[in-house]
């Protein structure tokens, strides 16, 4: 058995499909692989998402600890969003998954543009 924030769980998967039960946190997540960045920078980079779903899901990803909200005392204000420490061990998995999707593409479609993501082992 397993408690997070409260919560009982009895599989460690059931966790992972708590925090990731939807299209968008891994998608933001994957855009931060590449380093901190600007709100306005997310959402341009995060295909088709709305700034409120953006904002809820930035919320969410920090209040599991996935992410951190860095906010610098200037004027204007700057915030920044960047991996934590246990959000950047998501790195091999999201590569893998994006090879994954690669291979099946090949197996199973067919490339009809230029990719807009990498592959982001750094």
């Amino acid at each position: 058995m397993y408690k997070v924030n409260n919560k009982e769980y009895k599989c460690s998967i059931t966790i992972v499909q708590d925090i990731f039960n939807d299209k968008w946190k891994l998608g933001i997540i994957w855009h931060l692989l590449d380093g901190q960045k600007r709100y306005k920078e997310l959402h341009e980079e995060v295909c088709d998402i709305t700034q409120k779903t953006l904002t809820i899901k930035l919320r969410e990803l920090e209040e599991h600890k996935i992410i951190t909200r860095k906010v610098f005392a200037q004027v204007p204000p700057k915030v920044v969003y960047s991996l934590s420490e246990i959000g950047e061990k998501l790195r091999p998995v999201l590569n893998e998954m994006f090879n994954w999707g690669i291979e099946y593409v090949k197996a199973h479609g067919e490339f009809t543009q230029k990719e807009s993501c990498e592959n982001k082992l750094a």
